[in-house]
């Protein structure tokens, strides 16, 4: 089996990949960034970390073997519980390199150290794209060429032209106070008009009975449950309606969540808004009613 395959896939899908009695691989997002000095931009990507520290079985990993190979939930968790041996012996020896997902050392303290393979991008939506690098852009400074400019020759006006252009000033004169007289006449005619209608108005009354009442809307945002306990996959619908009502009638708030990427038709123990709490709800779940049960995330498109 090709454990690390398997842990490749599912880092494209979700945020946290556990492998039991081992550690979990964490993604987070990282934007996109541009080196100032080497003039390269590198696209948004997510980060790849581990922590030694997240090893409860949260039924992902092997529910995705089991899917993947066509065998029992319990076949591919002991299949993972054999890697996970063979790792930490090797681990002893020498680096384990993990996929492309990166490689895992011990250090002297005998703690894990992970480096992740800053070649694989996970983030679906910039799958692909490498860094890109441009050259500096250069701005050139504008300067005016004086030499070739044509000088303007100012010519002295002869007396008719000074007797034309008095007779235009003139009469263009005469038009502009012809022009006010009439602006000016106009404008008194407008003011009075409308004193007359600022006295009627101001003389109305104005009474409006039985004013509506205000009304307040109080809109809360409402937050999707992105986190599914599952109960089982069913091939029939049928099996999966059967499933539902034996749920519900043990006090479940479950529902039919979906067909997953096989077709087989999901239901839920119950659904969260937040990671905590489904974590919290899945090891009572698991408790008390059944170690099958595992959690899946499922985004809001």
């Amino acid at each position: 089996m090709t454990l690390p395959r398997y842990i490749n896939d599912l880092l494209y899908r979700y945020d946290c990949v556990i492998v039991p009695d081992f550690g979990g691989f964490v993604t987070n997002t990282v934007s996109a960034k541009v080196n100032h000095f080497s003039h390269t931009f590198y696209p948004p990507t997510k980060q790849i970390t581990f922590n030694a520290h997240i090893k409860n079985n949260d039924g992902l990993l092997a529910n995705y073997i089991a899917s993947s190979e066509n065998i029992s939930f319990e076949k591919a968790s002991e299949k993972i519980s054999e890697v996970v041996k063979k790792w930490n012996t090797l681990l002893k020896k020498e680096a384990i390199l993990i996929g492309n997902v990166g490689s895992i050392s011990l250090n002297n303290k005998g703690q894990l150290i992970f480096e992740p393979n800053t070649a694989s991008n996970y983030l679906t939506e910039t799958f692909g794209m490498g860094a890109l690098s441009s050259p500096a852009v250069k701005r050139l400074a504008y300067k005016q060429d004086t030499a070739n400019l044509t000088p303007i020759v100012t010519k002295k006006s002869s007396g008719f032209l000074k007797y034309a252009a008095s007779i235009a000033v003139l009469f263009a004169l005469g038009i502009i106070g012809w022009k006010g007289y009439q602006n000016n006449h106009l404008e008194e005619q407008y003011s009075k008009q409308q004193a007359k209608i600022e006295k009627k108005i101001q003389a109305a009354t104005f009474v409006i009975g039985d004013p509506l009442p205000t009304i307040q809307l109080n809109i809360k945002k409402q937050i999707p449950k992105s986190f599914h306990i599952v109960a089982g996959a069913f091939e029939f619908h049928n099996n999966a309606i059967k499933k539902l009502a034996q749920l519900k009638t043990k006090g479940f708030d479950a529902q039919i969540i979906g067909k997953n990427k096989w077709g087989l038709t999901q239901v839920s123990y119950a659904s969260f808004k937040t990671r905590a709490e489904a974590y919290k709800n899945l090891e009572k779940i698991r408790n008390s009613y059944s170690e099958d049960a595992w959690l899946l995330v499922k985004k809001k498109q």
